[in-house]
């Protein structure tokens, strides 16, 4: 790969191990005479600062970067990869969180990991994302998600009741407390812990898996990433159905409301290396093989 000239930081700047790390992250871009980056939000929580940086005031800024120091948990990335969208700017992941799956580095690897990227020694993962379409009788909203997008009852405590289809043909009717589209990415996320499977990060699909289903024979669905999902509600649902995007985007829908999902026309650029290993992380996070003590 190419060596970086500029990068940004996005940040979850709650995070106390953030604020220990930015000043050696400075210390490291001016030794290696690359360009800083840095959004508003780290700018306004900043006293009198003295080193050299630019902002990312828009997204089109993005544009001006070679890639993106992300330094908090998945959230963190989630929300940084929806905000680079078809810009596809390479996403390095700093694991600031707890359990989490898509930060690649842990923060005692950061800066052999960064030299690396410097050394353009580093790939590519492409990771698919899902566009999410709300058609209703006011017009539509579209959303993207790296991970999921979620229909639910919402403030209701009676059962959501939906009907799916794929590419116009009908699949079922569900009553359930939600219904789940997640990537491949996301398949590790709410769907997993509602039951569905986990699917490897470069295999092009979309899982629907439903929440607590009424009829326990509704089993999770791994569908095609050429297909068009359509989510609508019979009887008009009722007002208090939320569609969550990434469980950070969420509104309440419209009881005549449709939901169209589909692949989305870009992919999220994922920075890993020649010594990452998904089902190594899968292990590790899962505890797969981990006998409990007695």
């Amino acid at each position: 790969m190419n060596k970086p000239t500029s990068f940004g930081i996005w940040a979850n700047t709650d995070k106390k191990a953030f604020w220990d790390t930015f000043p050696d992250i400075i210390d490291w871009a001016n030794k290696r005479k690359l360009q800083l980056f840095i959004t508003t939000r780290i700018q306004s929580q900043l006293d009198n600062p003295d080193f050299d940086y630019k902002l990312i005031n828009s997204a089109d800024d993005f544009n001006k970067l070679d890639f993106v120091l992300s330094l908090g948990g998945d959230g963190t990335i989630l929300s940084l990869a929806r905000a680079v969208a078809e810009r596809e700017i390479p996403i390095l992941g700093i694991h600031l969180g707890e359990l989490g799956f898509l930060a690649e580095v842990v923060l005692n690897d950061m800066f052999s990991r960064l030299d690396d990227v410097s050394n353009g020694d580093f790939l590519i993962q492409k990771r698919m994302a899902i566009k999410c379409s709300v058609l209703n009788e006011n017009g539509s909203k579209t959303f993207h998600a790296l991970n999921d997008v979620v229909v639910d009852r919402g403030k209701s405590h009676r059962l959501l009741n939906c009907e799916l289809f794929a590419n116009g043909n009908f699949v079922a009717d569900y009553k359930a407390d939600g219904l789940i589209a997640s990537t491949p990415t996301g398949s590790t996320a709410y769907s997993l812990s509602s039951g569905g499977p986990i699917v490897i990060p470069t295999f092009g699909s979309i899982v629907v898996t439903p929440i607590s289903p009424h009829t326990l024979t509704l089993r999770p669905i791994v569908f095609s990433d050429d297909q068009i999902l359509t989510i609508s509600f019979p009887n008009n649902g009722h007002e208090d159905m939320a569609l969550a995007i990434d469980g950070q985007v969420s509104e309440y829908l419209n009881p005549s409301a449709k939901v169209e999902i589909q692949k989305s026309p870009f992919e999220v650029n994922m920075i890993n290396f020649s010594d990452s290993n998904y089902f190594s992380t899968l292990r590790s996070k899962l505890g797969w093989g981990v006998r409990g003590s007695k």
